[in-house]
């Protein structure tokens, strides 16, 4: 009896340069198992599984987890910045240019209007 292969793909994408691996692996592979067998910690020695967080199509997930058919395996990076902290400041630089709205946060100041 032959065994099912799976195709699945590896992603990881810095600013300057990203990739997408297809590969067929054995119906049963892990995560961890998908990521070696892509050879993509060749391209990118950055990539660190004890210190990387993985998902499959942006869901976290463990290297011990099983992937299916179709699954994209993501590897991602560490976060420069902390997202609130960047939102919350372009919506006080918003009230302060009395350009404030639903999107930008906040209210606009009514002070600024007339400018």
């Amino acid at each position: 009896m032959s065994e099912r292969l799976l195709s699945v793909e590896v992603a990881y994408a810095r600013p300057d340069n990203q990739a997408l691996i297809a590969l067929k692996v054995i119906d049963g592979a892990t995560v961890q198992e998908v990521i070696e067998r892509s050879g993509i910690q060749g391209r990118f020695s950055e990539i660190d599984l004890s210190k990387n967080d993985v998902g499959i199509w942006s869901r976290s997930c463990k290297l011990t987890d099983k992937v299916r058919e179709g699954d994209r395996v993501e590897i991602y990076r560490a976060l420069t910045a902390d997202p609130k902290d960047i939102r919350r400041r372009r919506a006080e630089k918003a009230k302060e240019e009395g350009r404030a709205n639903k999107t930008t946060g906040g209210r606009p100041n009514p002070l600024r209007s007339g400018d």
